[in-house]
């Protein structure tokens, strides 16, 4: 799962994270996840560095969806190798179940990409020759491609216990599926303050500089005419 040394702001103590003895790996790449999705459904393929899944890298993979119910190994840790005895990737994530539970597991796979949701399930290796009982539990995580589809799921399988002569299947004994929320408000239902009711007008006041100096209301005095004849005095009267 090396990458090239990009994404190292990907990188994610999981120091903190503890879960039941034996399954410490699913919740370190569990954590992983929620850590990279932040407040969003989920990451995209492209986020995802090795580095910071190190303590868990054996046990983690990725998964393509090719058709409805059907994922395939893309990138696989040594632990999946070993449970089938031969390299794994390329086969179908399908390969580590019995016949009576693959369409159990197809079922979950549609559930995670179209819900979306993660899961966990818990499985069982039943006894054989020279294969004593062995218990696994799987987990997956969906994640966005680069064209934006989800179309990657994020895994881990660990199985603890002595796996005796391989390839080990599983029965799916029990399933947890967990619908994604996001933490984000979708805009058109955030919280909005209640409107406050518009002030009355008030009354315009006048800006000095900007407005006229209003004219004194007078009534005038009618305009008398000047007579059409006048009377001039002169001296030889």
């Amino acid at each position: 799962m090396d990458n090239g040394g990009k994404n190292t702001h990907n990188v994610v103590n999981m120091t903190q994270h503890v879960t039941e003895t034996g399954f410490t790996p699913l919740s370190q790449v569990e954590a992983y996840w929620e850590a990279l999705r932040g407040t969003r459904l989920m990451p995209s393929r492209s986020e995802i560095d090795p580095r910071g899944i190190e303590q868990a890298l054996e046990y983690a993979f990725i998964v393509e969806r090719i058709a409805p119910g059907i994922a395939r190994l893309r990138i696989a840790g040594s632990h999946l190798s070993d449970l089938m005895g031969m390299e794994v990737r390329g086969m179908p994530l399908t390969a580590f179940i019995t016949p009576a539970s693959r369409r159990q597991l197809s079922d979950t796979l549609e559930e995670v990409f179209e819900t979306p949701a993660t899961c966990t399930m818990m499985l069982h290796s039943e006894k054989g020759p020279g294969m004593p009982p062995l218990d696994a539990r799987l987990t997956l995580m969906p994640l966005k491609s680069d064209l934006g589809d989800v179309s990657r799921v994020l895994g881990a399988l660990v199985a603890v216990g002595d796996m005796g002569r391989s390839p080990r299947r599983f029965d799916v004994t029990a399933t947890a599926l967990r619908p994604i929320v996001t933490n984000q408000t979708p805009p058109l239902l955030a919280k909005r303050e209640p409107r406050k009711p518009l002030p009355a007008p008030k009354p315009r006041a006048e800006v000095p500089g900007f407005a006229e100096a209003k004219a004194e209301f007078r009534t005038e005095t009618p305009r008398r005419d000047a007579p059409y004849l006048r009377l001039v005095k002169t001296d030889d009267d």
